[in-house]
């Protein structure tokens, strides 16, 4: 991390209200957790008192199960950011240039100015067709946060290879992508792949992930991360709800219903971007934002204000939640 750079670089905001009376649109999260993880987070304090295995076999082996590549590839983080933060500092250096999606997380150009690089911003639905090779490292979220859309499979991993081919290292930001059946792109050479137990499993506070990745990369990330880096319950809640196959198959059914009736519903009134995504981004329309925050929030609704992210001056970005709490955003929204 270039010392200058942390001087001049800002934080990003988030979604997320910290209000409990509030229905929280805002933060992607699952509102469900899978069947007996309390129980593994009780049974882990007394092992807490002791330091945990700094090779955390039980959590590597059912990380690997879950996006299927080996146990060895497996580096575990304390959450998605804290993968994509140990990828890029790892990668990039100090003047380099990094491909980034826009719109999407503002952490990714956050964490490439914090290393004194350069983000090179291109369209999210464009990046796939730039060219990696004047660039240390590429970026990609998928599927995109904030518009929803999941990439191609087959042409991300055409990507990967052109990456490949003129030695540019690319970041697959999985965050999403437990939410759909697409595969994942763990284990493909010369990709780093983030993930976080935050959104799916509906454990934000947890802050539990993993990053994967083959080769030498996989070796400079192993040898950066922090020892101890995942506390024992983290370790310990993470194993469980990564093998909790029952419970991801029902999440993305529910998911997958409500979306298309939310999407429906609020087509009748809004703009609504495609979304293979826990969330929806909707246009409201140029002017509008302040006025519908606000209506929402009269009704004890918080939204997320997309207009925090790059190019974005009309939007409001949605998550889902359970069907009741669906069918009040529906409402207020319908009827703002």
């Amino acid at each position: 991390m270039d010392p200058d750079a942390v001087r001049t670089t800002d934080r990003v905001p988030h979604g997320g209200s910290d209000d409990p009376e509030e229905l929280d649109f805002s933060a992607n999260t699952n509102t469900e957790i899978p069947p007996g993880t309390e129980a593994v987070y009780r049974e882990a304090f007394s092992a807490s008192r002791r330091y945990p295995n700094d090779a955390y076999p039980e959590f590597r082996a059912a990380a690997a199960e879950y996006v299927e590549c080996g146990p060895e590839q497996i580096v575990p983080t304390p959450g998605g950011l804290a993968a994509i933060r140990l990828a890029i500092e790892t990668t990039v250096d100090a003047g380099e240039s990094v491909l980034v999606p826009t719109p999407s997380f503002g952490e990714y150009a956050r964490e490439v100015e914090l290393q004194g690089a350069d983000p090179a911003f291109v369209s999210h639905d464009r990046l796939l067709d730039a060219d990696p090779a004047d660039h240390a490292l590429a970026i990609v979220c998928t599927p995109n946060n904030p518009t929803g859309e999941a990439y191609d499979p087959d042409a991300l991993r055409e990507f990967a290879a052109r990456c490949r081919d003129v030695d540019t290292r690319l970041l697959v930001d999985e965050a999403f992508l437990g939410f759909t059946d697409i595969p994942s792109l763990a284990g493909e050479e010369g990709v780093i792949v983030a993930r976080s137990l935050t959104k799916l499993f509906g454990l934000p506070g947890l802050r539990a992930g993993f990053a994967v990745a083959t080769g030498d990369e996989r070796d400079t990330l192993q040898t950066a991360r922090r020892a101890w880096n995942l506390g024992t319950p983290a370790a310990a809640v993470g194993a469980h709800c990564l093998r909790a196959d029952e419970f991801v198959a029902e999440t993305r059914r529910r998911i997958e219903h409500e979306r298309e009736r939310m999407r429906e519903t609020l087509s009748a009134r809004y703009d609504v971007h495609p979304s293979d995504s826990p969330f929806l981004l909707l246009d409201v329309g140029e002017g509008e934002v302040d006025d519908l925050l606000a209506h929402a929030h009269q009704h004890g609704i918080a939204l997320r204000d997309a207009r925090t992210f790059r190019e974005l001056d009309s939007h409001v970005r949605v998550a889902m939640k359970d069907s009741e709490a669906n069918d009040r955003l529906l409402e207020v929204l319908v009827n703002a």
